[in-house]
C-alpha cells in the first residue's frame, strides 16, 4: 500500500487564482441545461445532431475545462510541489475564454456559422496554448511518486493533443483545410473522454477520495498502472488498422479500473457523506459505459447479433451521458462541494492569528445542502438517461433539472465566497 502523501499547502496559489476558474463553471452548466430544455431538439438523441454537438462542447469546454484547469493550478503545487508560473495571470481568462469558445462552436453547430468555428479555433489556440505552456513547464519538474503525480506530469500532453485535434476539426469546418474528419473525430473523442477527462478524474481521485471519504488507499499495482494503462490503447488508435483492437482494449481497461474503484467507494467509511453517492454512480457509470460501448462489436463478432433499432440509436446517447454526466459532472460536483470549503478553511487558517477560531468546512458549507444538490444532479442524470424514450418531453425536463442542480451548486459556492470575505473582514478588524 502507498504511504501517506505529504501535501505542500504552503505552495497553494491565491484564492483568486483558483476561485476565478472554478466559481463561474456551474453557471455555464445552467446555460447548457437551458439550451437542452429550450433549444432546437430536432435530431435528438442522435450523436451528430446539432444540439447534441453544441451541448457536448458547452459541457466540456464551458464547464469542465475551467474546473479541470483550475484544479491543475491547485494540485500541481500542493500535491506535486511545483508552482505553476503564470497561473495567476492566465486564470482570470480561463472561464470566460472557455465559455466564448463553447459559444463559438455552438453557433457553428446550431446555425451553420463558419465564423463561429474560426473564432473558436483561434481563441482556443491562444488560451489553451498558454495554459498548456505553463502546465508543461511545471509538469516537467514533477518527481513521480504515485499515480496522482504521474498523472499531473503527463496530463498536459493529453490536453494539448485534445486541443490540437479539436482545432484541426474546427479548421476543417471553417474551410481552412480538408482532412479525414471521421479519423480525427474518433481520436478527438477518445482522447477527450479517456485521455483527458477519465485519466484526470482517476488520477486526482486516487488522492482526494481516500482523503475525504476515508477509503482504502490505492494499491501499489494501481499506483504503477495509471495513467499509462489508459493511454496505451489511445496511442494504438492512431493506427487505423489497430483502432478496433484499441477500442476494445480501452473498454476492458476502463471497466476493470472502474470495477476496482466501485468496490473501493462502496466500502468507504464515510458512506454518509453527500459526495459518496456521486462517486459511487461515477464509478458505475464508467463500468456501464465501457460495457455498452463494447457491446455492438462483441455481439457482431460472436454471433452476428444485431441490436434493435431503438437500442442501437440510443446507445451513443447513453454512453455519452454515462461518461460526461456520470463520469465527469458528478465527480466534479462532488469535488467542488469539498474543495471550495477546504480551500476557504485553508486560507482562513493561514491568515488568522493563532488561537482565533476558524469556521470548519461543515460550517462554511453545511452537508445537508450538498445532499440536496447531489439529489438534484442525480435526478437530472436519470432523466437524461431516459431521454431517448421520449426526447420531446424529457429533453425539457432533463434540461431544467440540470440547470436547477448546477444553479444551486453555483449559489452554494457564492455563499462560501461571501462567508470567506466576511471572516476575512473579521480577522482584519481584530488585527
Amino acid at each position: 500500500m502507498a504511504g501517506v502523501k505529504i501535501l505542500n499547502y504552503e505552495l497553494s496559489p491565491s484564492p483568486a487564482t483558483i476561485f476565478g476558474c472554478l466559481l463561474p463553471a456551474p453557471w455555464m452548466g445552467v446555460l447548457t441545461g437551458l439550451l437542452l430544455a429550450f433549444g432546437p431538439q430536432q435530431g435528438l438523441p442522435d450523436r451528430f445532431s446539432p444540439l447534441t454537438l453544441a451541448l457536448t462542447h458547452c459541457l466540456v469546454l464551458g464547464m469542465l475545462a475551467p474546473i479541470m484547469i483550475g484544479a491543475l493550478f491547485q494540485l500541481i503545487p500542493v500535491v506535486a510541489g511545483q508552482a505553476v508560473a503564470g497561473a495567476r495571470k492566465i486564470a482570470p481568462f480561463v472561464a470566460l475564454g472557455s465559455a466564448l469558445i463553447a459559444v463559438g462552436l455552438s453557433l457553428g453547430f446550431l446555425q451553420g456559422i463558419t465564423t463561429g468555428f474560426v473564432f473558436a479555433g483561434m481563441l482556443a489556440s491562444l488560451l489553451y496554448g498558454a495554459v498548456t505552456l505553463v502546465l508543461l513547464t511545471a509538469a516537467c519538474k514533477i518527481a513521480v511518486v504515485d499515480s496522482t503525480t504521474r498523472t499531473l506530469r503527463w496530463i498536459p500532453l493529453a490536453f494539448l493533443l485534445v486541443v490540437a485535434l479539436g482545432i484541426s476539426l474546427a479548421g476543417n469546418f471553417a474551410g481552412w483545410w480538408q482532412l479525414d474528419v471521421m479519423y480525427l473525430l474518433d481520436l478527438h473523442v477518445a482522447w477527450g473522454l479517456t485521455g483527458w477527462i477519465a485519466t484526470l478524474v482517476l488520477g486526482v481521485a486516487s488522492t482526494t477520495v481516500p482523503m475525504f471519504l476515508q477509503t482504502k488507499r490505492p494499491s501499489v499495482h494501481w499506483q504503477r498502472a495509471l495513467p499509462g494503462v489508459l493511454c496505451l490503447p489511445l496511442l494504438l488508435a492512431f493506427w487505423p488498422a489497430l483502432q478496433q483492437f484499441a477500442f476494445l482494449f480501452a473498454c476492458l481497461v476502463i471497466c476493470l479500473l472502474a470495477s476496482i474503484a466501485f468496490v473501493t467507494v462502496w466500502c468507504a467509511k464515510r458512506c454518509f457523506d453527500p459526495a459518496w453517492g456521486l462517486w459511487l454512480v461515477c464509478t458505475a457509470s464508467y463500468m456501464c459505459a465501457a460495457l455498452l460501448a463494447a457491446l455492438p462489436t462483441v455481439l457482431k463478432h460472436v454471433g452476428g447479433f444485431i441490436l434493435p433499432d431503438l437500442i442501437s440509436q440510443a446507445l451513443p446517447w447513453w454512453i455519452a451521458v454515462l461518461v460526461l454526466l456520470g463520469g465527469a459532472i458528478l465527480p466534479v460536483n462532488a469535488m467542488l462541494g469539498k474543495i471550495i470549503p477546504f480551500l476557504i478553511f485553508l486560507h482562513l487558517r493561514k491568515q488568522t492569528p493563532m488561537g482565533q477560531r476558524v469556521p470548519t468546512m461543515q460550517a462554511v458549507l453545511p452537508p445537508q445542502r450538498l445532499l440536496w444538490q447531489a439529489r438534484a444532479v442525480l435526478l437530472a442524470f436519470a432523466l437524461l438517461m431516459l431521454l431517448p424514450l421520449a426526447p420531446a418531453w424529457l429533453a425539457t425536463a432533463a434540461g431544467i433539472a440540470f440547470s436547477i442542480s448546477q444553479g444551486y451548486l453555483g449559489s452554494l459556492l457564492i455563499m462560501c465566497l461571501l462567508r470567506y470575505r466576511h471572516e476575512l473582514k473579521t480577522v482584519f478588524l481584530i488585527k
